[in-house]
């Protein structure tokens, strides 16, 4: 267990290595930190940093850089984090604030979090299994079109246009009222069910004249994102180095299933850091991931978070991704 002296002077290798990506030295500690010691003791606590794998000499002569043990050390005792600017929350609140579904609410948080951290950002559609169906609606168009939709509960707009003649307006009104018994309120495979037993209850004309209207509410009850996690700010790994190359990285970013897999291992209602080889995702394993959940009212929905090198600000990245998964909770909870 490392005493207060050496822990600050952990923390302090570790901010001016973050900040300056050079190795640090001991006269350059005590010129810079209030640590109210000598150089000679400053390099003697940090010989015992050494010895016991906090920090690492890149180079004979050179100062002396955080390991992966001293990053995990760091973020452990964090006693508080960075809070965001008034300035900062107030352009978080306009940038989500404008999200018109939940296709444009996932594609703003990605792009909001590669800007905030300067890392690559990645979030995970909310599941459909966990939202709720809002609403749905049938609306004749023209006569022999209609338009089928269904709302879910993160504020997904689903929608298929139905070429359907001689449907007459007293079965659209039927139809609208069964699929709103059946659907609102329940989880898309309960709603689906429930639509089912609808149909089954009909009397066989009625059920004929119905079924196509039904059949596209089921399709659309089944309606996945094409992609499930979306990513942005890559082009912020330029000029960072990782032990196990770049092209790995870059390879498993465009892998669907090793993000939810990344993803999924850090799930937490609170903010996760994996640093290292804490990460036993294929390609992640010299990078961090911070990462956290984000929720629907007290279900939660999916995750979000961001990857970069080991060398990361993490008080401030912990703080901008904590900021923007309870945005996207507040937006998707009040609808």
């Amino acid at each position: 267990m490392l005493d207060e002296r050496k822990m600050q002077v952990l923390r302090a290798i570790v901010t001016d290595y973050v900040a300056s990506r050079e190795p640090v030295g001991s006269k350059a500690l005590v010129e810079r930190h209030q640590l109210g010691v000598s150089p000679a003791t400053v390099r003697n606590d940090m010989a015992v940093l050494e010895e016991e794998g906090y920090i690492a000499q890149p180079h004979t002569s050179a100062g002396r850089i955080p390991t992966d043990k001293g990053y995990r050390l760091f973020v452990d005792k964090l006693a508080t984090i960075k809070p965001l600017s008034a300035a900062e929350r107030r352009a978080i609140n306009a940038f989500m604030a404008g999200a018109l579904d939940v296709d444009d609410l996932v594609t703003r948080t990605v792009r909001l979090l590669a800007q905030l951290t300067h890392q690559v950002a990645i979030v995970q559609y909310p599941s459909a299994q966990r939202s709720i169906i809002a609403h749905t609606e049938l609306v004749q168009l023209t006569p022999g079109r209609l338009l089928v939709m269904v709302v879910s509960s993160t504020g997904r707009v689903d929608q298929q246009i139905l070429e359907f003649p001689g449907l007459e307006p007293e079965a659209v009104h039927l139809a609208n009222l069964r699929l709103r018994e059946a659907a609102i309120g329940h989880t898309a495979a309960d709603a689906a069910n429930r639509m089912v037993a609808t149909l089954d209850e009909l009397d066989p004309a009625r059920r004929a004249q119905l079924n196509p209207v039904f059949a596209v509410a089921l399709e659309l009850l089944g309606a996945e994102p094409t992609a499930q996690v979306l990513v942005a700010g890559v082009p912020n790994l330029a000029g960072h180095s990782f032990t196990t190359g770049l092209r790995p990285l870059l390879e498993a970013l465009e892998e669907q299933v090793v993000l939810l897999r990344l993803l999924d291992e850090a799930a937490s209602d609170d903010v996760t850091v994996r640093i290292g080889a804490e990460n036993t995702a294929e390609g992640f394993k010299s990078t961090s991931l911070v990462a956290t959940g984000y929720s629907v009212g007290s279900e939660r929905a999916a995750s979000l978070g961001v990857v970069g090198p080991t060398r990361m600000d993490y008080p401030s990245t912990i703080a901008s991704v904590r900021a923007v998964a309870r945005y996207v909770s507040r937006i998707l909870t009040e609808g």
